[in-house]
């Protein structure tokens, strides 16, 4: 079993996912980020079940996959640390 942690650029994309989502509907903007939170707690248990990032080529750094979203993560010995969360229209800087 994995210990989840977030960092402080994932916490400000989902933010800001779920602002850009309000500006339409708050109830569907929380639904949404429930959405991607439980996709990352899939991890606590399944640690790789996420790609590899292919841009990235290292596989430490995986990415799950939610709607229109990418859940940029990377495993550690005892835990994950959640890197990013960012739209896949996107380019990855």
């Amino acid at each position: 079993m994995e210990q989840i942690k977030w960092t402080t650029k994932s916490l400000k994309d989902l933010k800001a996912i779920n602002d850009f989502i309000s500006l339409d509907s708050k109830f569907y903007a929380a639904r949404f980020i429930n959405r991607l939170i439980q996709r990352v707690d899939q991890l606590v248990l399944f640690p790789d079940s996420g790609r590899i990032v292919p841009e990235k080529n290292n596989p430490e750094i995986r990415e799950l996959i939610e709607g229109n979203y990418r859940i940029f993560y990377r495993q550690h010995k005892n835990f994950i640390t959640i890197l990013r969360i960012h739209n896949a229209a996107k380019k990855i800087r």
